[in-house]
């Protein structure tokens, strides 16, 4: 375990101060630096992803996870794999995955579109007709974090619509496997899954290789190098969205338990080193609290490192004079720029008694 400081230092940022805007927009800004170096890397692994294959897969594969395999067959998991992860989980996990998969599919069969004719007095015959893709690539992350919900919520709605063949992609970081992501795998009915991820995985998913067919659409989450593949993939094959590092803004009167908006707040620093996290309140004693409870709860975490990293360096306490000037204040935190690191700011609002 890493030593953590006994308190992280949070930028705190006071509305009535006259260099209020101009310190919310240092805040709030990304470093070019980061940009420029992410979209520079990125430009290199499509390249020679599409030039060159499962050659710079696997080359890729061993310098940013430290995978060092003989080909592409040793990245690939057989089904017999996925059901063994499942078989390794504890009851109670597997019976919640299988609980949380179920729900997932009855909601989206009530969204599920069909397709449709009805013919003209004059013989015209008019109508949809809704055809589900052929493949779909899905993007899982494995490296500082593991979400099976990501696989959940994408291979479903996949399966349901129809799609013929859902490939999987999740790194994994020095040949550790997250057996709860791969268990949801095999509860979802993925098809084939690769331990690769990064730009790489986009890269082959979009233009496919000797061993990866290419896929019609890519869905999933990832850091900024995923994000930016997947933007500078789209029109080559669909995308879902850009998500990049996680963002949250939270706009609090003061009267919820402290310990509550900490953890909101590390539900987004825990993704991402990159990540950002703002809280604003009309109660200055209140945003002292919410420090107290980070403080308090940050050693207990399994990820406080990548938390107290993305707290320490993105966070954001803002005293405001009422709600008013909060609903004011939060819109200009929606800053939206052509960039994989900087989306929009979304989260939670604590108010009691504000209808």
């Amino acid at each position: 375990m890493t030593d953590l400081p006994a308190a992280i230092s949070i930028t705190r940022l006071d509305a009535s101060s006259t260099d209020f805007r101009a310190r919310l927009a240092e805040l709030l800004a990304f470093n070019d630096a980061t940009d420029s170096a992410v979209q520079n890397a990125v430009s290199e692994i499509l390249a020679g992803v599409r030039a060159r294959g499962d050659a710079a897969v696997l080359e890729y594969t061993a310098r940013f996870d430290r995978l060092d395999v003989p080909d592409m067959a040793a990245l690939e998991l057989s089904q017999a794999d996925l059901q063994a992860a499942l078989g390794k989980l504890p009851l109670r996990l597997e019976q919640a995955l299988r609980a949380a998969a179920e729900r997932v599919r009855v909601y989206h069969e009530k969204q599920r579109m069909e397709s449709w004719t009805y013919t003209e007095l004059d013989g015209t015959v008019l109508g949809q007709q809704v055809t589900a893709l052929d493949r779909v690539g899905l993007y899982v992350p494995g490296g500082k974090a593991a979400y099976p919900s990501s696989v959940l919520m994408n291979a479903i709605p996949a399966k349901v619509a129809g799609v013929k063949e859902l490939i999987m992609v999740v790194p994994t970081p020095d040949g550790v496997r997250n057996d709860l992501v791969l268990a949801a795998a095999a509860v979802a009915g993925v098809d084939r899954v690769f331990c690769i991820g990064g730009a790489q995985a986009v890269a082959a998913l979009a233009y496919g290789t000797e061993t990866i067919p290419q896929v019609d659409k890519i869905v999933g989450p990832g850091n900024a190098f995923v994000a930016e593949a997947k933007r500078r993939v789209f029109g080559v094959v669909g995308i879902d969205m850009i998500a990049g590092p996680s963002e949250i803004l939270v706009i609090c009167d003061g009267k919820t338990d402290p310990d509550w908006i900490a953890m909101d707040l590390f539900s987004q620093a825990e993704h991402d080193e990159l990540a950002q996290s703002i809280l604003i309140c009309p109660d200055a004693d209140y945003l002292d609290a919410v420090q107290a409870s980070i403080d308090k709860l940050l050693p207990t975490l399994p990820r406080r490192e990548v938390i107290a990293t993305s707290i320490g360096n993105r966070a954001g306490l803002i005293l405001c004079r009422d709600l008013d000037q909060a609903a004011e204040i939060a819109p200009g935190c929606d800053v939206a720029q052509d960039s994989p690191c900087r989306r929009h700011l979304h989260g939670p609002q604590y108010l009691r008694g504000a209808g």
